[in-house]
């Protein structure tokens, strides 16, 4: 059993509450530190960007803001979501049904921030099951985004965490890294987080090393289109603890450098 396992076994035993509370101030406390002594500033670039999301409302939270502000300098910027997030319903009637209604929400949060619907690409892969694609899907998926990392030809490219605590983030970043390896072009990649500091222990799963790496931006002139995207994804905001959404509603943004 890794170490992951072991607390997620451990988690089961704290009262949901507690743990919910535990992880407001782990989360809060760290993404302070780094803003304050832990990360060095970064000043928006005029490089043009792509941005790689799992579902649809992890591009807003991690990386809204400075989506807006390239928007607002008309910088290219291309959105590509991986799965189809039907992970956020049960039923399977439900399961159709919000996908159409995540994609509607994507769609309508982008258009918040700036970016033109021909600027957006569904891959529709399984929710909840990018580790688990045979090698034939894991092999496609890698060329689809190859191909649109050579159609577009970023400077930047903006992915999960590669320890974000969930199983398709963490998928998302080595399959981008693996196509853009295959597209054989040259980019800087930015690592946003999303869950790492909600649900990595410091010094246990998040170690100095990886801090190490933060940079912060801020996002003050684009704020509140920010925020607006943020509530253009409803059918998720209501089942995410209100904690965790407060972080990504700041003057901040956070990214690691690979």
């Amino acid at each position: 059993m890794n170490l992951k396992m072991h607390l997620q076994r451990i988690q089961t035993f704290i009262p949901h509450n507690w743990l919910e509370h535990l992880q407001y101030l782990h989360s809060r406390l760290l993404f302070q530190w780094i803003i304050k002594n832990g990360s060095q500033p970064l000043k928006f670039s005029q490089k043009s960007a792509m941005v790689f999301s799992p579902h649809q409302d992890d591009e807003t939270f991690g990386c809204g803001g400075t989506i807006a502000w390239k928007r607002e300098h008309n910088i290219p910027v291309i959105i590509t979501f991986i799965t189809n997030g039907q992970g956020s319903s049960n039923s399977e009637d439900g399961q159709n049904q919000i996908v159409q209604i995540r994609k509607q929400e994507a769609v309508n949060a982008l258009e918040i921030l700036g970016v033109k619907p021909s600027e957006i690409y569904f891959l529709e892969k399984p929710d909840g099951k990018l580790p688990d694609l045979d090698n034939e899907e894991r092999q496609q998926t890698i060329k689809q985004i190859a191909e649109l990392l050579n159609r577009y030809q970023p400077e930047e490219v903006y992915v999960p965490h590669r320890k974000d605590c969930h199983r398709d983030h963490e998928a998302t970043y080595q399959l981008v890294k693996d196509a853009i390896a295959q597209a054989e072009i040259t980019v800087e990649l930015l690592q946003y987080p999303i869950w790492l500091f909600w649900r990595a222990p410091l010094f246990i799963l998040l170690k100095l090393q990886d801090i190490a790496a933060a940079y912060y931006v801020s996002i003050s002139s684009v704020q509140d289109k920010k925020n607006r995207a943020i509530s253009a994804y409803y059918s998720q905001i209501s089942s995410l603890p209100p904690g965790f959404i407060q972080r990504f509603l700041g003057s901040h943004e956070i990214f690691f450098k690979s």
